[in-house]
């Protein structure tokens, strides 16, 4: 574990939005562009399964992208992301105005991102989340960083922490 600081169980236990940027968060960061210029992204399974198990335990998840993608928009409605926001490159606004919407204050609220702007957002949320190849400002803000790198496991990293405080805070 790269956690930063220590972040309490309970705090985990208590999120109800788990809120992310797309490319270096859920890929690697790579963008692929055929020759008939179609966008080619890889989204890791892992991660996948970590979002379903998220919805179905009842915390609301959603992507936010500075840009706009097809194959983000294939991928969110596979997995039933209820809140697909695109286009967005502030995503502190976009991440406040759908916490709002929701009732969900920042400190139940989650934020992953790796770049300069996913700081902001990072820093907001009560929770703020990063990958190990991060830029520099968006790991300044984040109190946790996970092990596992982006595109291979890292949001299903912070999905299990989620969930594994959430049947310890119910076992007690």
């Amino acid at each position: 574990m790269s956690a930063r600081t220590r972040i309490p169980r309970a705090r985990w236990a208590a999120v109800r939005l788990f809120a992310m940027d797309v490319d270096g968060i859920l890929t690697d960061g790579t963008i692929g562009v055929s020759a008939s210029g179609a966008e080619i992204k890889f989204f890791s399974v892992l991660d996948g399964m970590g979002l379903v198990r998220l919805g179905r335990a009842g915390v609301a998840t959603a992507w936010i992208s500075g840009r706009a993608s097809t194959a983000t928009s294939v991928r969110a409605a596979e997995l039933r992301i209820p809140h697909l926001i695109q286009d967005r490159p502030d995503k502190l606004e976009a991440l406040r105005e759908l916490a709002g919407r929701l009732g969900v204050p920042a400190v139940n609220c989650i934020y992953m991102g790796d770049d300069d702007i996913d700081a902001p957002a990072i820093r907001w949320a009560g929770i703020g989340v990063t990958v190990p190849t991060a830029m520099p400002p968006a790991a300044a803000a984040a109190g946790y960083v996970t092990s596992r790198a982006a595109g291979l496991g890292a949001v299903r990293e912070v999905c299990d922490r989620i969930l594994a405080a959430r049947g310890a805070a119910r076992a007690r």
